[in-house]
């Protein structure tokens, strides 16, 4: 009980959360614990004045955390034993807001599976300083964006479109050994993301756009039709996976029940939609029939204000679409998928052989010849 605020520690010794919900809180800074209490419950009104409360499972407390909270500091790109880094913040090994600090509940595993950072500004200022102590140590490194936009004049960060991500993976087969992404060419570099997803990483990248095999566009002569095709090709098979996952995703929304009221459902909704990348907030978006508005403030604002207008089905289905989207940033978006197909029923093959079938059929009208447009060049 000594890790708790008084708060904390009055609402268990009324009964009011359990031994499970006080460890889960006790693990968590002071100026954090009060948030963290108000999520333990959910209000419930009953037609009097006032609403009831009801105590959530400790999952219910576990997945608020993880989802506002803690960040694994397994994947964090800075020294995490680096007391320099910011003198401010000193050591995350010797920090008390790292979840791993408490012996008694985790044991000393800084870095390890399961250790938390539970101060997001704090990690953010540390991977914010070991961008710049990365780019000032080594400044041929190159500044890449996995962002998706434009990049604002001057910027020495390439966006997306001017580069090339050479990937560390073994190709799986001898057409994936094929394509330019599993290829090294003499203009391979090292390259350090500073704006959007995974900052502070370094990559392996072509970012010359005369290269013959990374950014084959500039090249000439008797390959261009080849590798017209390959990229065409390719591009039908992205569109299939994604499409087929879309499809997948809509079938496990379909598929989820109304439980929560819609103020709970609000609140994590608009929780998860907070953490997502651009590309992610889109996908969601367009799988409700929402489309980019410029002049409105941007597909986020957008989604936002349907999600508000929402009714509770449509809220829980959202709900489970944006754990799943969630989930793929740190995980492997195929298996997270096929996780969610399987929790709720979702039979993936039918989904994905219906979804060939209508690419198939697209391919086969693009080949048969139109009557009417023939007629209207010969009058001509």
């Amino acid at each position: 009980m000594a890790d708790l605020v008084p708060v904390v520690v009055d609402a268990f010794y009324a009964d009011a959360i359990g031994v499970g919900h006080a460890l889960l809180l006790a693990k968590l800074p002071a100026d954090q614990q009060k948030a963290a209490l108000s999520a333990c419950f959910k209000e419930v009104y009953n037609g009097g004045s006032k609403p009831s409360r009801i105590l959530l499972p400790v999952r219910n407390l576990q997945f608020w955390i993880d989802s506002n909270i803690l960040l694994v500091l397994k994947d964090a790109p800075f020294n995490k034993r680096d007391a320099q880094l910011v003198p401010a913040a000193g050591s995350c090994a010797d920090c008390p807001k790292r979840t791993g600090h408490n012996k008694l509940l985790f044991g000393d595993d800084l870095g390890r599976q399961g250790d938390r950072c539970t101060d997001p500004n704090c990690y953010a200022v540390k991977v914010s300083a070991h961008v710049a102590q990365t780019v000032a140590a080594q400044p041929e490194l190159v500044q890449i964006s996995t962002a998706y936009g434009a990049q604002k004049d001057g910027s020495p960060v390439l966006p997306r479109n001017s580069y090339t991500s050479i990937r560390d993976d073994k190709p799986k087969s001898k057409d994936d050994a094929k394509r330019p992404e599993f290829k090294v060419c003499k203009f391979t570099t090292e390259a350090i993301i500073t704006e959007g997803s995974d900052v502070g990483t370094i990559h392996k990248v072509c970012a010359n756009p005369s290269c013959p095999i990374h950014h084959p566009k500039q090249s000439t002569g008797r390959n261009n039709g080849k590798w017209k095709a390959e990229q065409d090709k390719q591009r039908k098979e992205q569109a299939i996976v994604n499409t087929t996952g879309l499809r997948i995703l809509a079938a496990v929304s379909a598929a989820v029940p109304v439980r929560l009221l819609k103020r709970d459902l609000l609140f994590v909704i608009e929780k998860l939609i907070s953490v997502m990348d651009e590309n992610r907030v889109e996908m969601l978006a367009r799988q409700h029939g929402i489309r980019q508005k410029r002049d409105d403030g941007g597909i986020g604002k957008t989604l936002t204000a349907f999600v508000r207008r929402a009714d509770e089905g449509t809220l829980s289905r959202l709900m489970v679409e944006a754990s799943i989207l969630v989930a793929s940033l740190r995980g492997n978006p195929d298996t997270i998928l096929k996780e969610a197909a399987t929790t709720y029923k979702v039979d993936t093959e039918a989904i994905a052989a219906k979804v060939k079938q209508e690419f198939a059929a697209k391919e086969k009208a693009k080949k048969v010849p139109n009557p009417a447009a023939k007629t209207t060049k010969r009058a001509a």
